[in-house]
């Protein structure tokens, strides 16, 4: 991605309604949340350190903002954040992403999986337990396409299809772990016009039982459609990776009820350090056809969400330490969160990892301009 291929995120946050009363309005909305992820973007977590960073690169805020009552105070920035809709402030975020990212490439991995922010829940308060961000994260990309929070006493089965609902996912292999292994779930990929990749454990007993004497077959073993191995040396251990895919889904337990169901899957990791060897064996359904390689890909780039996100998010954004937990604030920062790690992984200019990239952001202005998009 290079200068002038990203709308600046003034324009974009222009679509958020400001909550504040017109009397009391001293600072643009659009700006204030400019502000917020320029800030984030050189390395700052906190609001208070937004302010302090602001006031320092006042100046180069001005060459493209009019900032016209000077920087907001750290407790401005932090109620504003607080009272922002977090569905509007969402909504603009996909619209900034679907211009950045018009066209998911066939086949790209979207991987769905749920992240909580373990120190924003504050007992007897607005927010009382953590925060509890459902990603859908594009393997390959390590782009965040969208994300909604869990609602109170509620969990990811729920919060799942309404962010599908969202996602432009035509041609794209959805993969989700054991919980939204459900045929609600399974649908609304299908409806979307994605495919799907669903792991299934101890929550589905029956079915994972018939994929197990399915495979095992009566009287013989069931053969497999096709097969798929890869074996990774490094870092002091070989790991051998194992996919079996099978198409005899009538088979399995109420298979008809998931939809276009077209096959079945095993994989086995084997994992060998000095001279200790484990074994784990993983079980999925798909509406895939029985191709081991594809399905196997799938599979593996899942775990790019653990790696390339949630790790990211907590190792080099300190989301597990924020304390934020005022009204929707949590909620909203993790969002800018979402709209840096973008920023950064978007970047082609340079080859350097989310915490250099903060650092260059941080010190040089030119880059920081080229990253959002602005002429100062």
């Amino acid at each position: 991605m290079k200068a002038g291929n990203v709308m600046p995120l003034t324009q974009v946050f222009v679509s958020i309604s400001d909550p504040r009363s017109t009397r009391h309005n001293r600072h643009d909305l659009a700006e204030l949340l400019t502000v917020a992820v320029c800030a984030v973007l050189s390395g700052v977590d906190d609001f208070v350190d937004i302010e302090l960073w602001a006031e320092a690169k006042i100046d180069w805020l001005r060459s493209f903002m009019k900032l016209e009552h000077g920087v907001p105070s750290h407790d401005t920035i932090g109620r504003v954040f607080g009272m922002i809709a977090p569905d509007e402030f969402e909504a603009a975020f996909r619209r900034w992403v679907g211009m950045v990212v018009p066209v998911l490439a066939e086949d790209t991995v979207v991987a769905i999986d749920g992240k909580s922010s373990r120190r924003s829940g504050n007992k007897g308060k607005t927010q009382a337990s953590p925060l509890h961000m459902v990603s859908a994260f594009a393997a390959g990309m390590g782009v965040v396409l969208g994300q909604t929070a869990t609602a109170e006493k509620s969990n990811e089965i729920t919060a799942i299809p309404e962010l599908l609902a969202t996602l432009a996912l035509e041609g794209c292999v959805v993969t989700i772990d054991a919980m939204g292994t459900q045929t609600k779930i399974a649908r609304t990929i299908r409806e979307r016009g994605a495919h799907y990749v669903l792991c299934v454990k101890d929550n589905h007993p029956k079915l994972l039982d018939s994929i197990l004497l399915a495979r095992l077959g009566v009287k013989e073993v069931l053969k497999p459609a096709s097969t798929h191995e890869t074996t990774t040396p490094g870092h002091g251990r070989i790991e051998v990776r194992r996919c079996w895919a099978f198409d005899a889904v009538d088979r399995l337990y109420q298979g008809g009820e998931w939809k276009d169901l077209a096959s079945f899957a095993v994989v086995e990791r084997v994992r060998t350090v000095g001279d200790r060897t484990s074994t784990e064996r993983a079980y999925y359904i798909s509406s895939l056809p029985a191709d081991a390689e594809r399905i196997a890909r799938a599979v593996r780039s899942h775990w790019e969400v653990e790696n390339r996100l949630h790790w990211c998010l907590d190792v080099q954004f300190n989301d597990d330490q924020s304390r934020v937990r005022s009204g929707h604030a949590a909620n909203n920062l993790a969002i800018v969160r979402h709209i840096v790690m973008n920023l950064l992984r978007l970047d082609t200019t340079r080859k350097a990892s989310i915490k250099s990239k903060r650092m260059l952001a941080a010190t040089v202005d030119h880059y920081r301009a080229e990253l959002l998009g602005v002429m100062t």
